[in-house]
């Protein structure tokens, strides 16, 4: 059954903001907090000694402590995955407290994910979903066989209400406090099956609009505790300075004045910079600034710029004679692209984009013999206890991990380099924790960028228009040749992430896909969506392309495509009738485009005009229909997508990060241009969930369809003028419309 869930975000100007809370409360801005407060919350420690398993304690008073193995990073993880658990034991949510699961892979890996601690590719829900279900049924079980002995009747005269075990026969019945209090584990434990588990009509919390976010009041009244909020006692503070050019060591180093600054403990040589601790981030900084180092000149980063690169990867992709490795093949593509009546073949190239995640790079490390503790805002708990033992000299099973919330992750903070920084200062003061804190303009130029990437295009077409084979080459370097190097090695050197996306769902007769890495040295890393977030841009675009030469509507060349696919249907349709897709604008147009990524099915459609003097496009609504199958929480979903469009419109219109003989140019928010709150569209979501599909992952799905969106709407608007590089930059949008 297919049920749809209209929800509208409304744009608020800051005047209206204010009028808002002042006059009814915050609760009202923030979607209801202080009404719903008494539900779920965030709890430092475990509470109670009635264990059933290693996800969850109960109390005497009847609380509920349930671990979340997921780093929240914005995106609700912290509610999403205990609400499983609390769905299937039959909990009362209200008495519900939720504790950031220590990092400990062999209990709370993710099973989805390899087995490890490791937050991102909209992995986490999809991950646990099953596992954590099958948690909560056995809980119920376990707590029904204690209550049976506890009542001497039979397991099978028990039934479940939340949070209490009901006896309907005597009348009698014990709240799950009640039982933890007085009651013993059952020997053997009781497992679950799938048998166990409640059907989707007896849900209480999944797929409901009332469930608050537990991370949400502590955000608002400012107790919540990020990594940057980290205070221990005796703490000092770390900076680094490192090498304007990555791959460059210090060849000399002269901290006579560093040295000098009051509060100044230690200057460690590292063999990638230069650390400084000290008793205040000030003086740390000040001291930073004050150290003049000769770098060596040796890494072949200094050979890399990013506009000469896209270039040769643009050459690269069209070269056919330029082999790569094998993606997907569907047929022979090549062979019926030759015989096409018609061959449309282009473009599309995307700039290095920078994660900007408000929380810049930040760790605390303790480090005392061959133990370490690190408190960090890491989406990678298992990577994290790895390196620090590394660094350390020690092995990971000393390494205790303390996740905090973390100010935006977007895979930033899946990486481990803030971590080595901390580690390596706490390894030099043993005994004293020092917390490093990387600035603005550290974060900015030593980031761990999307690839820089090019795409080249060749649809094959027949004498009526039809698609007979699709060739998609992408060109660009290996994400996973530095952080998987195995399993980039056993996949005969085919980086998925990279080329994740190009497989698609319309119906095409002949498809081939194929990867031609690039090796330039330069680390780059996982950036919201990854591959796919240039992938659907290339595709969507020539979609469009497409149905102009075929002379049809975009939509209705989308739905023809789709035409064995239902649920990538409905959201199209959906967001067309959303968007009034037929109906003519004055001095706007509108863009489609769809994506089926992460297991969820996304049409966006947007709502531009452009200024033709100055190229300057302007997205004004949005409107978006996604069906995740299974919508555990759909506000939240709701949240999520817009996150991805504003994101995604941001980095389509405005971010790129430019490397000159290996110097990164931009430093902070002044050259780094993000999208601006008066810049950001109005954002319609209609959820369509199908609980009787699979799960799939939400965080990055909003994401890949806006920036196509956007490009199909300035053709519609301009007669055909096509953007094909990221972003789109007012100077390249009029040499688009005078070329």
């Amino acid at each position: 059954m297919t049920q749809r869930l209209q929800l509208h975000t409304r744009a608020l100007s800051r005047r209206s903001f204010l009028i808002t809370v002042c006059a009814t409360g915050i609760a009202v801005a923030f979607g209801g907090l202080l009404q719903d407060a008494s539900g779920a919350s965030m709890a430092p420690a475990v509470e109670g000694g009635y264990r059933p398993n290693a996800w969850l304690t109960i109390a005497a008073d009847g609380t509920l402590t349930i671990m979340s193995p997921a780093s929240e990073m914005g995106q609700g993880i912290m509610t999403t995955l205990p609400l499983l658990i609390a769905e299937d034991m039959d909990a009362d949510w209200h008495k519900v407290r939720v504790v950031q699961a220590p990092s400990d892979a062999e209990k709370y890996g993710n099973p989805g994910f390899y087995g490890v601690q490791l937050t991102g590719g909209s992995e986490s829900t999809r991950g646990y979903y099953g596992m954590l279900r099958l948690v909560g049924a056995q809980t119920r079980k376990i707590i029904l066989a204690s209550a049976a002995d506890m009542l001497n009747v039979p397991v099978s005269e028990l039934t479940t209400v939340p949070n209490r075990v009901v006896h309907a026969r005597s009348g009698r019945s014990l709240d799950y406090g009640e039982v933890a209090a007085v009651g013993t584990l059952p020997d053997p434990l009781p497992q679950a099956t799938d048998a166990d588990l409640k059907p989707s009509d007896q849900w209480r919390y999944i797929g409901k609009l009332t469930i608050p976010r537990v991370d949400i009041p502590s955000k608002v009244d400012g107790t919540a505790i990020f990594g940057i909020d980290v205070q221990l006692p005796d703490m000092l503070y770390g900076a680094v300075l490192r090498a304007p050019v990555q791959g460059e060591q210090p060849e000399t180093i002269n901290d006579t004045e560093a040295r000098t600054v009051p509060g100044i403990t230690h200057i460690v040589p590292l063999p990638y910079g230069v650390g400084i601790i000290g008793e205040t981030v000030e003086a740390t900084r000040q001291a930073k600034d004050l150290l003049d180092v000769t770098w060596t000149t040796s890494s072949r980063i200094r050979n890399y710029n990013s506009d000469r690169l896209l270039e040769a990867y643009r050459s690269v992709g069209r070269d056919l004679a330029q082999t790569g490795v094998s993606a997907a093949t569907e047929a022979d593509a090549q062979a019926a692209i030759s015989k096409a009546a018609t061959v449309i073949e282009v473009d599309y190239m995307s700039d290095h984009v920078h994660h900007a995640t408000m929380e810049p790079m930040n760790a605390t490390a303790l480090v005392m013999g061959d133990t370490v503790e690190v408190w960090a805002p890491t989406q990678g708990p298992t990577g994290t206890q790895g390196f620090a033992a590394e660094v350390a000299g020690t092995t990971p099973d000393k390494v205790k991990v303390n996740t905090t919330l973390l100010g935006g992750g977007f895979g930033r903070k899946a990486e481990a380099d803030f971590i080595i920084d901390a580690v390596s200062l706490a390894k030099a003061v043993q005994g004293r924790p020092v917390k490093v804190i990387w600035s603005r303009e550290d974060d900015v130029r030593h980031g761990k960028y999307r690839p820089l990437e090019a795409q080249h295009v060749q649809v094959g077409l027949d004498a009526d228009g039809n698609i007979v084979g699709w060739r998609h080459r992408i060109v660009a370097d290996s994400i996973f040749a530095r952080t998987m190097p195995q399993l980039f090695e056993s996949e005969g050197g085919h980086d998925s992430v990279v080329t994740e996306g190009a497989h698609f769902n319309y119906a095409v007769p002949a498809h081939q896909i194929e990867y031609i890495r690039q090796d330039n040295g330069l680390d780059i890393g996982f950036w919201f969506a990854v591959g796919v977030g240039y992938t659907r841009f290339g595709i969507e675009c020539v979609i469009d392309e497409i149905a102009t030469a075929k002379g049809v509507d975009p939509v209705a060349l989308r739905l023809e495509l789709l035409k064995d696919q239902p649920r990538a249907r409905k959201v199209v349709e959906t967001v067309a009738q959303m968007a009034e897709w037929d109906r003519q604008r004055d001095g706007r147009a509108l863009g489609v485009a769809y994506s089926d990524a992460f297991g969820s099915h996304c049409a966006e459609i947007a709502e531009v005009s452009l200024d033709r003097e100055t190229g300057e496009i302007r997205v004004h609504t949005v409107w978006c229909a996604v069906d995740p199958g299974i919508a555990v929480q759909p506000r939240n979903i709701e949240a999520l997508m817009i996150t991805g469009i504003t994101g995604g419109a941001s980095h389509a219109l405005f971010e790129q990060i430019n490397i000159v003989d290996g110097e990164v140019q931009e430093s902070n928010f002044d050259t780094y241009r993000v999208m601006r709150m008066s810049e950001a569209p109005d954002i319609q979501v209609t959820v369509i969930p199908t609980p009787e599909n699979p799960i799939g992952g939400i965080g990055q799905v909003g994401l890949p369809p806006i920036g196509p969106a956007i490009a199909n709407a300035v053709a519609r608007l301009t007669g055909g003028v096509r953007l094909r590089h990221y972003p789109f930059l007012p100077e390249r949008v009029l040499k688009a419309l005078n070329a």
